[in-house]
């Protein structure tokens, strides 16, 4: 059985979870930052230049990264929801001064705690 796809409602809570997370990266909200991504060891986020393993890898990162140079540009978003408690996000992102496209893809999950990201990648275009 195939779940429906972007029901209004939760495709609109997705919505909102993801600009929040936006939020918090442009503007190095660490807090918010370590709050939306899933606290468990099976929560991965591989990065442009590193592979996190796990909610405590992915803290001590954020924690450890410098908070320049963060702005960036919206060029495409797309966001799906499937069912009740799925969810997809994938942008294309330029960053402030910078010539090369970025893509960002997150995958969330409804937990007991809100929507929460449990896996994630972001790499440059050459």
């Amino acid at each position: 059985m195939t779940p429906a796809i972007n029901l209004p409602d939760v495709l609109a809570e997705v919505v909102a979870a993801f600009a929040r997370y936006e939020d918090a990266l442009v503007h190095n909200k660490v807090e918010v930052l370590d709050e939306l991504f899933w606290d468990s060891p099976h929560t991965l986020r591989y990065g442009a230049t590193e592979n996190l393993y796990g909610y405590d890898d992915i803290k001590a990162f954020r924690a450890a990264r410098p908070a320049q140079g963060l702005a960036r540009e919206l060029l495409r978003t797309v966001i799906t929801s499937y069912g009740r408690d799925f969810a997809t996000a994938n942008i294309e992102f330029r960053r402030e001064g910078g010539a090369n496209t970025g893509r960002q893809s997150q995958t969330w999950m409804r937990t007991n705690q809100g929507w929460r990201v449990v896996a994630a990648h972001v790499s440059l275009l050459a």
